[in-house]
């Protein structure tokens, strides 16, 4: 895995990660799928340079279940979620995040715990012992899903607002 660990990246969790093949090295992988390309515009709404950022699976594996030609995904358990965590932290620590976001419920949970709630703590920036400065937000995908246009449009905008809190903590990192 090639990873620049001497230049400090803004980390971004996803569980799973938007857009591309499985299996392609994780910062060449072009997205290709909605939510790849809807976490992509956020960023740059929001002022955050895609290059200086590190996108990884808090799980390593893609569990799905098949549903005609399609394959949903099927949330890992706590037991998954727990068996990545070393390579996770091992990712986290050459990477050197100044700002780790989680996108979704199985990443916020892989790096603060089970008790942990994006509803209720989406937004806030969490110091972590282990992981340092973490943000979690929703996952794009679930904006994708919300029930109709005007839900889309309201989700969306608080996304970009998570990633401009983002953009203003990695401003004030040390060594920026």
């Amino acid at each position: 895995m090639e990873i620049a660990a001497e230049k400090r990246r803004s980390g971004i969790l996803a569980a799973p990660e938007p857009g591309g093949p499985r299996g392609s090295p994780p910062r060449r992988r072009k997205r290709n799928c909605p939510s790849g390309r809807l976490l992509d515009e956020a960023m740059e709404e929001a002022g955050i340079d895609r290059k200086s950022t590190y996108v990884t699976n808090a799980v390593k594996h893609f569990k799905w279940e098949a549903r005609g030609k399609r394959r949903i995904h099927q949330k890992p358990n706590a037991r998954e979620i727990a068996a990545c965590k070393p390579w996770l932290a091992a990712e986290l620590a050459a990477v050197r995040p100044a700002v780790v976001v989680a996108l979704g419920a199985t990443a916020a949970r892989a790096l603060l715990g089970p008790s942990f709630r994006v509803t209720r703590e989406r937004g806030k920036i969490v110091e972590s012992a282990e992981f340092g400065r973490v943000i979690a937000t929703v996952h794009p995908s679930s904006i994708l899903r919300a029930p109709d246009e005007s839900g889309r449009r309201k989700e969306r905008k608080r996304f970009v607002a998570n990633l401009k809190r983002v953009a203003r903590a990695l401003k004030s990192s040390p060594g920026r």
